[in-house]
Parts: structure tokens; C-alpha cells; sequence
């Protein structure tokens, strides 16, 4: 046995080695068929920060406070929305990003700027809709080709032509929520102290 583990040593070695590194943050762009639910695009956090803290598995979406005929005529309340897993297990999962913390940083400030503590959380059907949150996540991520101005009220169409312009840049997936859900590997354990934050990002179990 003994002689086994050792010409097994090398190939187990390399076997960890070439593991997808956990320590990072991933961002998820996904769609969700038009109907009467909403968010009809968000996006997902997943990891740990390479700095460290507390593992991330959010979901965050944009969508008005209230749906009436208000909409078709300009800005009205707005709120960010934080979709359940069964929502997202129901939804399909168009691409991802590994960030950087500075992306994450990033991605931080603008849900904290959408927000309605204190941010700007009005929305507009026709300038500030679900989709414009996701393009300005996009945005600071530093992908290109978002500007899809017959796409815009197109959730999973816009995020293909994005996902299509970042070609090399960007993972494409492209499947349903509950099967790509359960391919997630578990997050690493937390190994330094969290980063301050403005926002928390814990689980969205309870919204």
C-alpha cells in the first residue's frame, strides 16, 4: 500500500493544485422569464474576498417599489431586491466574473448607490430599469459592448450580447438555475478579518 501512496503522492498533489481557487469573489448575471415576477435580471455574489472575512452568497436585483400604469409615464420608487433561492433556482444563469476586490469594492458602492439608504433608488421603465443596474455592474467591472439600446427591456438577450461581446473575458453558462446551482463547490472558510464593508452581503435565506 505504502508504495501505492507514493506514486500516488505527485498525481494528488497536482490534483490540488489545479483546483478553481475559492479565495475570490464571483459575480453571476442572470435572467429570469418576463412575467409577473421581478426581478427580470440580477446578479449573484459568491466567495471570499482575497483580503479575507466572511463568505459572500447574495443576490441582488432592481425593480420598482410598486407595479401600477405609473410606470409608462416616468420615475417612480425603486427598492433593490433581494431574490430567494427559490426565485434564483428558477431563474438561468447567463455568465460569471472572478473580481478582483477592487471590482468587488466596486460592485459594493454601486448597491449601496441604488440603494434606498441613502442612495438613488429611482426607477425609470425606460432609462433605469432592472437591466441598467446590471450594465452598470458590467460597467465597473470593465466589460464592454453594453450598449444594446434594443435590448434594454430584453433581460436574458442583453446579457447574451454582452456575454458574446466579452468573449475570453467573461464564463459563459448558460443553465438553469437549479442545475447550475448544484454544481457550486462549497466556499472556502473564512482566514483573515472581514474588510470594512457598507452593506452586508449575507445570505438572502431570509428576504
Amino acid at each position: 500500500m505504502r508504495p501505492l501512496l507514493r506514486l500516488l503522492a505527485p498525481l494528488l498533489l497536482w490534483l490540488a493544485s489545479a483546483m478553481p481557487a475559492q479565495a475570490a469573489v464571483t459575480i453571476t448575471f442572470w435572467s429570469h422569464e418576463l412575467g409577473n415576477s421581478f426581478p427580470h435580471t440580477f446578479f449573484s455574489l459568491r466567495g471570499v474576498a482575497d483580503a479575507g472575512g466572511p463568505p459572500v452568497d447574495s443576490y441582488f436585483g432592481f425593480t420598482a417599489r410598486s407595479v401600477s400604469p405609473a410606470l409608462l409615464f416616468g420615475s417612480v420608487a425603486g427598492r433593490l431586491d433581494r431574490p430567494t433561492p427559490g426565485y434564483v433556482a428558477g431563474s438561468d444563469a447567463q455568465f460569471s466574473v472572478v473580481m478582483t476586490d477592487a471590482q468587488y469594492s466596486e460592485i459594493l458602492a454601486l448597491i449601496a448607490g441604488w440603494s434606498e439608504d441613502g442612495g438613488d433608488s429611482r426607477y425609470d421603465l425606460g432609462t433605469r430599469n432592472c437591466i441598467h443596474f446590471v450594465k452598470e455592474a458590467a460597467g465597473r467591472l470593465g466589460l464592454t459592448g453594453l450598449d444594446q439600446p434594443k435590448l434594454m427591456r430584453k433581460p436574458r438577450s442583453y446579457l447574451k450580447a454582452v456575454a458574446a461581446a466579452n468573449a475570453g473575458r467573461v464564463t459563459p453558462i448558460g443553465q438553469h438555475g437549479r442545475a447550475y446551482l448544484a454544481t457550486l463547490p462549497p466556499i472556502a472558510p473564512v482566514t483573515a478579518a472581514q474588510p470594512a464593508g457598507t452593506i452586508s452581503t449575507t445570505s438572502s435565506s431570509d428576504s
